[in-house]
């Protein structure tokens, strides 16, 4: 299993005018595939801010996913903040720069072949919509901001670059009319108990799907490791419940 971090990239969607749609796709694709999303950051157009960013994720070692900000415009900073976050010049790639001047010939120049310059070393991801490409280093991953671009992109990504694996399975339970409070040491005991499995209690006041005052469970992990686990926490809760109607 491979663990992303997400860079939304984008004055756009901080400010509103536009409404983010990578996070739920890119995140659904990587469940399917047996990955999983660690992080995810909503980024700022600013130069400073984005190389500070990178440097921390290459710093840290982190696999990241950046979307937008690596166009031609003024207000695009995406790639040579990358750049000047691996201390690499940016430097004109001859495939991507065919790909360009291919797609667009004398319309190229003198503005889209910018887009062609990526930091030294970058291998490319093919952009099969326009043929503009992205890039890839140190496992770190520069896609548009397009979604109908990016998601074919992503896809080409995982295809390559990571082995598809067995997603995890998550399991719930809900439990009517108790109180989390009293459930504390039951779930303390299970996470103790199995530190590697994903665990939440989610309590309501009621929903459409349950009227009365609840707590869901989920569990979350390798199929056969939940339904260990979901067993155990069920038998737990049930010792807990039983003695407490005994009283």
């Amino acid at each position: 299993m491979a663990t992303f971090h997400l860079f939304i990239i984008g004055d756009e969607i901080l400010s509103g005018r536009r409404q983010d749609k990578h996070f739920a796709h890119i995140l659904e694709t990587l469940k399917k595939r047996g990955h999983k999303v660690a992080g995810a950051s909503y980024l700022p157009d600013d130069s400073t801010v984005l190389t500070e960013a990178f440097k921390r994720s290459l710093s840290a070692g982190q696999h990241v996913i950046s979307c937008g900000g690596i166009g031609a415009t003024p207000d695009d900073h995406t790639r040579l903040a990358f750049a000047h976050a691996l201390e690499l010049p940016l430097s004109l790639h001859p495939e991507a720069a065919e790909l360009i001047t291919t797609r667009f010939a004398e319309a190229a120049y003198p503005h889209r072949i910018q887009m062609a310059y990526f930091p030294t070393g970058s291998g490319l991801i093919p952009n099969p919509v326009n043929q503009v490409a992205g890039c890839f280093l140190q496992h770190h991953y520069l896609l548009p901001g397009f979604p109908s671009m990016a998601w074919p992109m992503l896809d080409w990504i995982l295809d390559q670059h990571y082995r598809d694996e067995t997603p995890e399975a998550t399991l719930s339970i809900v439990l009517l009319n108790a109180r989390e409070g009293e459930l504390i040491g039951v779930m303390q005991a299970f996470t103790t108990r199995y530190p590697q499995v994903g665990f939440s209690s989610l309590p309501s006041y009621g929903n459409a799907l349950h009227p009365e005052p609840h707590i869901e469970f989920s569990i979350t992990a390798e199929p056969e490791l939940a339904a260990e686990a979901m067993s155990y926490f069920q038998a737990s809760l049930d010792a807990v419940l039983n003695s407490q109607v005994a009283k």
